[in-house]
């Protein structure tokens, strides 16, 4: 296995349940790829570097079996509007639905078939999912700017519904950045936004601790330069470090689509150790995981545009998480953590704190007086301290229509490669980008059906 990431250790573990011997190597100190936590700005108080809320790993066949104590927030998410107010996302959807006022119905017609297909879609059971959810199967596939408009009257659902939607760094008028706002909307209710007490790296060392305790072996501080010769390679990189590791052997057609493999707009994240919780203006914004702050449908829409033009939005949409709140290993007692991010062109070396904290201190006034320290990282910094995420790309590639279900190459199977025994199972594969380790599994019995066993050659009868 080349990569600890999430999807590298669901592959690894399900290669050591078949009995296969398992080595990961990985490039940095420790595992977990996009999954780590350090102590990025004072002693004591402890950040998710990459990922922090991991709504689709508490749920997904791959990862959910991890050893790890969930903390879930009163409410997965709330977004402040300008009059002092919050639409919020609760776990249940009636009383979602009961804030959103008159499109209270629109928003259950729109969202409950999803969830009463949930159990189909986390198991990846599409056609059944198809049949539970029926005609507004559509909806998935749309742009989130024209749905939201169409379905609801009320700035509130508009609003609430386009937070999501951006999770996708597509431009709310492209498609099918609906279906991320549908999803996320399902998850809230079915499984809530929760997060690994003590940080993310709680979760990649219960993946290592599960593959040691089959046998397995993680080699840190372990780069790789070539493709190994093994059995099974599972490769949890991006489409260009691939093409560095195969060193020209790959096939002209599959490494000329690897070269146009497209990658999306960037993160500039900011990480900060706080005096006190953030003082928002709308109460209920304190019992959420995640706020989501950009103000309206029209607003949120203009921001995530830009990236996508090459340039920054002068109030651009911010994701937030205030960890520290739910779970108080994250910092010093009575201190807090908080972290934040935008999205920026591909690849860019503006510096977004100003704008961020603005966005901030628009609905939280007296924000920054409580700031004790700040780590700022853009799409370099995140880069290098994770290869995949290329030019800052946190989904590991456009996730629009063209490249949802066939990346990193219109073939069939997406995980096999022209190299005999050799897979890619990064996010830049299906179902792409998120903490759900489903390309890594998916990888990995691809590899044990092509081998026709589910157990390793020496576990033979």
């Amino acid at each position: 296995m080349i990569g600890s990431g999430p999807n590298g250790l669901a592959g690894a573990i399900e290669l050591a349940r078949a009995g296969f011997e398992v080595v990961v190597h990985e490039a940095a100190e420790r595992a977990g790829g996009g999954v780590r936590s350090e102590e990025l700005t004072l002693p004591g108080f402890v950040h998710d570097v990459c990922s922090g809320v991991h709504p689709l790993a508490v749920a997904s066949p791959a990862l959910r079996e991890a050893d790890v104590e969930w903390v879930e927030p009163e409410a997965p998410a709330a977004h402040p509007l300008d009059d002092g107010t919050a639409v919020v996302l609760e776990r249940s959807l009636e009383e979602t639905a009961a804030g959103l006022g008159d499109d209270g119905g629109a928003y259950r017609r729109l969202v409950e078939p999803y969830a009463r297909a949930w159990p189909d879609l986390v198991e990846l059971r599409p056609l059944a999912a198809a049949w539970t959810v029926g005609p507004p199967l559509r909806h998935g596939f749309a742009a989130a700017a024209s749905l939201a408009a169409r379905a609801f009257r009320g700035e509130r659902a508009r609003a609430l519904f386009a937070g999501n939607a951006a999770h996708s760094l597509l431009p709310l008028e492209r498609r099918p950045s609906a279906g991320f706002g549908l999803a996320l909307l399902t998850t809230g209710h079915t499984v809530g936004w929760p997060f690994p007490r003590g940080g993310a790296q709680s979760l990649a060392d219960a993946l290592v601790a599960g593959l040691e305790s089959l046998g397995g072996e993680v080699r840190t501080s372990s780069p790789v330069d070539e493709l190994p010769r093994a059995d099974v390679v599972l490769a949890d990189v991006s489409p260009r470090e691939l093409l560095r590791l195969a060193r020209g052997r790959l096939g002209g057609r599959y490494a000329r689509s690897l070269r146009r493999y497209r990658h999306g707009p960037g993160a500039f994240k900011l990480d900060w150790a706080l005096a006190g919780p953030i003082p928002w203006s709308a109460e209920s914004c304190r019992r959420a995981g995640t706020v989501h702050l950009g103000g309206t449908l029209e607003e949120l829409a203009a921001s995530e545009r830009q990236p996508w033009r090459g340039s920054s939005a002068e109030r651009p949409f911010v994701l937030l998480s205030q960890p520290s709140l739910f779970d108080p290993t994250r910092a010093p007692e009575g201190r807090h953590t908080a972290w934040a991010y935008c999205h920026v062109p591909h690849g860019s070396a503006e510096d977004m704190t100003d704008r961020i904290e603005a966005q901030v201190e628009r609905f939280a006034p007296g924000f920054r007086e409580l700031v004790l320290a700040r780590h700022a990282a853009g799409p370099a910094w995140l880069e290098a301290h994770d290869r995949n995420l290329v030019g800052g790309d946190l989904n590991g590639g456009a996730m629009d229509l063209g490249q949802l279900w066939f990346r990193p190459a219109r073939r069939l199977v997406p995980y096999r490669t022209p190299l005999r025994g050799i897979y890619l199972c990064s996010a830049s594969t299906p179902p792409g980008g998120g903490v759900h380790g489903l390309c890594g599994l998916g990888a990995a019995r691809l590899a044990l059906r092509d081998l026709g066993t589910t157990t390793s050659p020496s576990c033979r009868p």
